[in-house]
């Protein structure tokens, strides 16, 4: 066995009995039956050309995956409840430490494997439900193990990886959006505390969380010596027992097994060495995360692309109608094989991009800007494509596309997320024509 299966994710109850032989003879039965989800019978992405361990990644979590069925999830929509039995199966299996070193008791495998993970976990009929309620916990923590203090590292790592302390994310404010340089959220130094101040929104899993990863403001922005300066990242406990910390769960359209909310901050006291790296520094240091998690919501898109089309395709074998399935109507089955050609094209900048963010880690040839227009057009692309595929899923099943046993409906309300967040396509086409194409920045 490589040192890469010899990490602590291959040494949980799911692989404890299992020899590297049993596993490759799994991964070449897979191939043949392409069953590794609970939403089909049938796997339709191509698989050729994926590392040994993306698909040993993908054979693995799609067996936990399958042990939580559509109605698990479409019951959880419903009733907006979180899944934490689905979360606590990822944690006793090693997978929420998928990214971090082994030195800190994580797996040390790349994003390039994170994002199969999460592909795997959206197609398996989890859809973004599913995937973000684990997203944090991979990406978030990204810049926690790189810059983190010994303390911190051996304190909070552990207990993330284990599950038992569930992570959000806290950047976004109601008045700055994506203008990260202006958060207003003011973190002020009082001896050997931080008084919080300020507003968050759109705060995924903040109702579960025990830990926020928080950027604030520790110097004004005019008195900063540059925009990109003046911001500090902090982990902190959310501490709902502590004065100074309330949080409004946001009703919203798609996603609704996990919460996200308004989290306000008002006086709300944190000790001084949660802070990450130095004062500061924090859009630098978070920036380290920001590529990874493009890669990852292009990642859950192509899932959940692929699992509508998937749901299309067997509706349109099986649909009879005028004593013929719809699948021979070309009005119905051109549009899924235009769709099916538009996911396995993002899915090929997705892994590419992944690809050059692991590599760049040690390959100085590999510049962060080359690495950004990558994970964007990456993110960019899967989300277009899963949203076609999403709605051509729908459409396809007719009225009863409309229902929610069929499950598309519910994809179809979760896919406009990765179109949105963490960065707007327009956002992203500013970002791409600027960096690859030279023109004058717009914003």
């Amino acid at each position: 066995m490589s040192s890469i299966l010899n990490s602590r994710i291959w040494q949980s109850s799911c692989w404890r009995a299992s020899s590297y032989k049993r596993l490759q003879s799994q991964i070449t039965t897979e191939a043949k039956h392409r069953n590794l989800s609970c939403t089909a019978h049938r796997r339709i992405m191509d698989t050729t050309g994926f590392t040994e361990t993306q698909l040993a990644v993908r054979q693995a979590v799609g067996q936990v995956c399958s042990r939580f069925s559509n109605t698990y999830w479409q019951e959880l929509d419903q009733k907006e409840q979180d899944p934490k039995e689905f979360h606590a199966a990822l944690a006793r299996d090693g997978w929420l430490g998928i990214a971090l070193p082994e030195t800190l008791g994580g797996s040390g495998l790349g994003i390039s494997e994170a994002a199969m993970m999460m592909q795997t976990i959206a197609e398996s009929g989890a859809g973004m439900a599913g995937a973000q309620a684990v997203h944090a916990n991979v990406y978030a923590t990204q810049p926690l193990a790189r810059f983190g203090s010994d303390e911190q590292l051996s304190e909070t790592i552990p207990g993330i990886i284990s599950g038992r302390w569930r992570t959000c994310f806290g950047v976004t404010e109601p008045n700055a959006g994506l203008d990260t340089l202006r958060l207003s959220t003011t973190a002020k130094r009082e001896g050997d505390e931080y008084v919080i101040s300020g507003q968050k929104i759109w705060t995924t899993c903040g109702q579960v969380a025990s830990k926020m990863i928080l950027l604030a403001r520790t110097t004004a922005y005019e008195d900063a010596p540059r925009p990109s300066q003046g911001l500090s990242l902090f982990c902190i406990d959310l501490d709902r027992t502590q004065p100074g910390l309330s949080m409004r769960k946001i009703k919203k359209m798609g996603g609704r097994a996990v919460d996200a909310n308004e989290v306000f901050f008002d006086g709300y006291r944190i000790p001084a060495n949660t802070l990450i790296g130095e004062e500061g520094q924090g859009f630098r240091i978070v920036l380290h995360g920001m590529n990874a998690e493009r890669c990852l919501l292009a990642g859950e898109a192509l899932g959940l692309g692929y699992a509508a089309l998937t749901r299309a395709a067997t509706y349109a074998r099986e649909r009879i109608v005028f004593q013929r399935p719809i699948g021979m109507n070309q009005g119905v089955a051109h549009p899924l094989a235009d769709s099916y050609m538009h996911l396995e094209a993002a899915k090929l900048a997705t892994y590419h991009a992944a690809r050059l963010y692991d590599a760049s880690k040690t390959d100085s040839s590999i510049t962060q800007e080359v690495v950004g227009v990558a994970a964007n057009s990456a993110k960019y692309l899967a989300a277009e494509a899963a949203f076609t595929a999403c709605e051509r899923a729908v459409l396809a099943h007719g009225g009863m596309g409309y229902a929610a046993e069929y499950d598309v409906e519910r994809w179809f309300r979760e896919c406009l997320v990765p179109r949105i967040a963490p960065v707007s396509r327009e956002m992203i086409l500013n970002y791409v024509g600027e960096k690859a194409l030279g023109l004058p920045k717009s914003y």
